[in-house]
């Protein structure tokens, strides 16, 4: 299994930002899969920003309701993080991840920094 995220970049504060995330696994499996954004700053400790379920129901981070949004396409076996109104606080590697058959699997991470 390999998750390969992709859309991170530096950005101003207020701006917006989409990340996705691509899996490498059968169209069949990855629908029933549930699917996750982290993200880690320097010096600090991964935190959840979002989740979805298979059947579209989300949870996000206190830090990021309201101002990002995650969702998934099955046909293109990709979840979504769009992010706006981002801040410098923002700034971390965003990770992808994905719990599959009571393993969870995590993605290379993509960097995302929000300027002031």
């Amino acid at each position: 299994v390999q998750l390969v995220e992709s859309g991170g970049g530096l950005v101003q504060a207020g701006g917006s930002l989409r990340l996705s995330c691509l899996a490498s696994v059968p169209g069949s499996i990855f629908r029933i899969v549930p699917m996750g954004w982290y993200r880690q700053g320097a010096g600090k400790q991964r935190e959840l920003v979002a989740t979805i379920t298979s059947g579209g129901s989300t949870n996000y981070g206190d830090s990021v309701k309201g101002r990002f949004t995650i969702s998934r396409d099955n046909a293109k076996n990709t979840v979504y993080l769009q992010m706006t109104s981002l801040k410098p606080e923002d700034t971390a590697v965003y990770y992808c991840n994905a719990g599959i058959n009571s393993r969870i699997y995590w993605g290379q991470g993509t960097q995302v920094t929000v300027s002031s």
